[in-house]
């Protein structure tokens, strides 16, 4: 007996295909059906369906996202797409996510008898194997983390030659373009660091390949594998490893601290690009955060390393990397006295400014038009640094807006949406509801068309406009998280650290202590 769900918001297709399927299977067939993809994810979480006749274009949940969801709660179902539209894009992005067919509307009794029985054929031979894929997964299951803890050695020790990580490689069939290290702490794990070591494979296997395994009672080694990036990869690696970051501290808890190597595409520096992540994380704050090497300064000396902390500062910001530019100018109270950093904070606000020029024809700031006077009346070091932060916060801001105004006409609506509901809790499926597209295209579209996730994007204003309130208003904490559409202020609280690299509360102090010098 075969179980199959149908799935369209027009009740009469729903008939038509249960009529065919009936009477040309009767007797092998039980049939379920649903008017919308969340109603069809919730038959499969339920059921044990076989196979599935899914609409793309449907309400809220389109066809494609219900897809994507179905093929991670059952991977073994057979997927049928429907859809009115005869168009390539449309067959390859369902093919993509795992589709077996491609049928438009309106269907043809003929194809849709033939398409049933291939699907029951697929699903006897998938069963068939089954039993025998099962043994041999409990064996790869033994083997598999072991091999993958020696490989993770084999990195942070230096016990492996090249042709050997090759080796592993190939044996986890992983082609690798480009790579990156990731090493992660978590305190309190040490009873249950293969569990924790679980979570974290899970949650980055979810947007890259991944080898993890544990080196120390509470520490965490992740080999990341990308495909060969796009020419703006290094724009979109800080704000997706953030994004990872994020997710993971919500999955495992607070105070989890991270280093994250650069990006390198030769194999042969496997190790080094592993020790340049400890090296990162062993530099996080104590109490929890996330750090990458290409944020650490170098072993040059004093005058070289304030020069390599302003490229990297303007690099910051014309990306409009709000977070690592606020973390980056950080770095000035920490490693440099105040005689040290005057001229060159000079220098990088002039080249913030210019920026912020370059980015749109109406910059306009007062703070800048006598700031070399404002800077030279400036004695206290945390006076200075609250000064020059704020003047970059400015720049970053205009640069942010500046980027919106040239944004596709419907991710602009988009973005007003946002900033209208930004203390709602809203979904990706609630805003493609608003813009009148699926979930799936508005977030294909935009990261084309910004160069960040969705809810990147969404946490980045939120937690900006919680920066903001912070300074300007006498709120409490509780208040402000819910403001900018978080209930649980422990939350709030952990990723403005995340971000920030520093509590609400002591964000606020240390404001007001640097106000009233």
């Amino acid at each position: 007996m075969y179980n199959i769900l149908t799935c369209d918001d027009e009740q009469i297709m729903i008939d038509s295909l249960e009529f065919i399927i009936r009477k040309n299977f009767e007797g092998q067939v039980n049939l379920f059906s649903a008017l919308s993809g969340s109603d069809a994810v919730s038959i499969v979480s339920r059921e044990k369906i076989d196979i599935i006749f899914m609409d793309i274009n449907m309400p809220g949940m389109s066809g494609l996202d219900a897809i994507s969801c179905i093929k991670s709660l059952k991977p073994s179902a057979v997927i049928i797409v429907l859809s009115a539209f005869d168009k390539f894009q449309y067959a390859q992005e369902a093919m993509n996510i795992g589709a077996y067919k491609y049928i438009t509307k309106p269907v043809n009794r003929n194809i849709v008898i033939q398409t049933v029985r291939n699907a029951m054929n697929l699903v006897d031979e998938r069963n068939g194997t089954a039993s025998g894929n099962l043994e041999l997964q409990k064996k790869l299951d033994i083997v598999y983390p072991m091999i993958e803890s020696d490989f993770i050695y084999s990195c942070i020790f230096s016990k492996a030659k090249n042709e050997d990580f090759k080796s592993y490689l190939d044996y986890f069939n992983m082609k690798v373009d480009e790579y990156f290290f990731a090493c992660i702490e978590i305190p309190g794990s040490e009873k249950n660091i293969y569990e924790a070591c679980a979570k974290i494979r899970k949650i980055i296997s979810q947007k890259f390949k991944c080898l993890a395994g544990s080196f120390m009672t509470n520490r965490v080694a992740v080999f990341v594998s990308m495909e060969k990036s796009a020419e703006n990869f290094e724009d979109d690696f800080h704000p997706a490893a953030r994004e990872i970051f994020t997710l993971l501290s919500v999955e495992i808890g607070q105070k989890l601290r991270a280093g994250i190597s650069n990006v390198c595409d030769k194999i042969e520096e496997v190790s080094v690009r592993c020790k340049d992540a400890i090296q990162a994380l062993n530099r996080t704050f104590p109490d929890g955060g996330l750090l990458f090497a290409d944020e650490l300064l170098n072993s040059s000396s004093g005058d070289e390393k304030i020069q390599e902390l302003c490229e990297r500062i303007l690099n910051r910001l014309k990306l409009g990397d709000a977070g690592g530019v606020q973390f980056l100018a950080e770095l000035y109270e920490q490693n440099f006295p105040l005689d040290k950093i005057k001229g060159n904070i000079f220098e990088i606000l002039i080249g913030a400014k210019n920026s912020a020029k370059s980015a749109g024809s109406s910059w306009k700031n007062a703070a800048f038009e006598n700031i070399f006077s404002d800077l030279n009346n400036i004695d206290s070091k945390a006076e200075l640094l609250n000064f020059f932060k704020n003047r970059l916060s400015e720049c970053t801001a205009f640069i942010c807006s500046s980027k919106d105004e040239r944004e596709n006409p419907l991710v602009k609506k988009v973005f007003g949406y946002i900033q209208e509901h930004i203390a709602e809790n809203f979904s990706l499926d609630d805003v493609a509801s608003f813009a009148g597209v699926s979930s799936f295209y508005l977030s294909k579209l935009f990261k084309e068309e910004t160069g960040e996730t969705f809810i990147n994007y969404v946490t980045d204003r939120r937690l900006e406009k919680g920066r903001l309130m912070l300074c300007e208003t006498e709120l409490s904490i509780k208040e402000i998280s819910a403001e900018i559409g978080y209930n649980d202020q422990n939350y709030f609280s952990r990723i403005f650290k995340n971000k920030f690299g520093i509590s609400p509360s002591d964000f606020r102090n240390t404001n007001r202590n640097s106000e009233s010098l």
